[in-house]
């Protein structure tokens, strides 16, 4: 009985993305044409987030565990955790004032609908062109020379082992910061691998812990600023577990 509620919860996602697509194809397409207009555009990217996370059975807790203040006029090189596919809407729901960015597969563009506007707002990259991944961190600076944050999940992918609290990072969050010196909002999601996982036969709604761990700045070197990341985030999901 509770795979079949399961199943009807996963799908009535796929009806609820579906309705919120259409209902915010069109302004989202328009304003995506030209850049001066990304934050107008932003605004109905965030409404689909909200709708999608909340819409889901959503909710979240955000905790402290720094002083430092998001300042509404910097922008960001967002980083956090990855593990489920809500963990792409809870950026937008806690940066209302930054237009965000993000950096994702190229595969994501042939989606219905979807991709063409994914393909626009987004900066896509190909993992199996040097070429791609090398041209990244040049369009990511002209988008935060725009304004906008860049939102990447420095893990680069969701591992197939679910024992893996936290995977390897990347460096390309890190040397986007120390090349064009943006600092780093360091989050952890909490939760959402167990209420939301890619297994399509588990998941419930519920409240998400959100941990808000740093605001790192460029000053250090890569390496400093990896260790120190991942040092904050599987701190949160660590003691989490306990």
């Amino acid at each position: 009985m509770r795979t079949i509620l399961v199943y009807a919860w996963r799908s009535w996602m796929v009806i609820l993305g579906t309705v919120l697509t259409l209902i915010f194809f069109l302004p989202v397409y328009i304003l995506s044409f030209r850049k001066e207009h990304y934050k107008y555009c932003y605004f109905f990217i965030r409404l689909w987030a909200i709708g999608m996370f909340y819409g889901m059975g959503f909710r979240y807790k955000k905790i402290l565990r720094t002083t430092k203040k998001i300042d509404k006029n910097q922008p960001y090189v967002i980083i956090s955790n990855h593990t489920s596919i809500m963990d792409v809407m809870l950026p937008c729901i806690l940066f209302p004032d930054h237009p965000l960015c993000y950096v994702g597969k190229k595969e994501i563009e042939k989606i219905p609908i979807f991709g063409t506007v994914y393909k626009r707002v987004c900066v896509m990259v190909d993992r199996n062109s040097a070429r791609s991944r090398a041209d990244v961190y040049r369009r990511c600076a002209e988008r935060m020379q725009d304004g906008q944050s860049i939102v990447i999940f420095p893990e680069g992918g969701v591992p197939d082992d679910t024992s893996i609290i936290l995977d390897q990072f990347k460096d390309g969050a890190f040397i986007l910061a120390t090349k064009h010196h943006f600092p780093i909002a360091v989050f952890t999601f909490r939760g959402l691998k167990e209420m939301f996982p890619f297994d399509n036969k588990k998941g419930y709604p519920g409240v998400v812990k959100v941990f808000f761990n740093d605001i790192l700045t460029p000053d250090a070197t890569q390496k400093e600023l990896k260790e120190k990341a991942f040092e904050e985030i599987q701190l949160s999901l660590i003691e989490e577990l306990k």
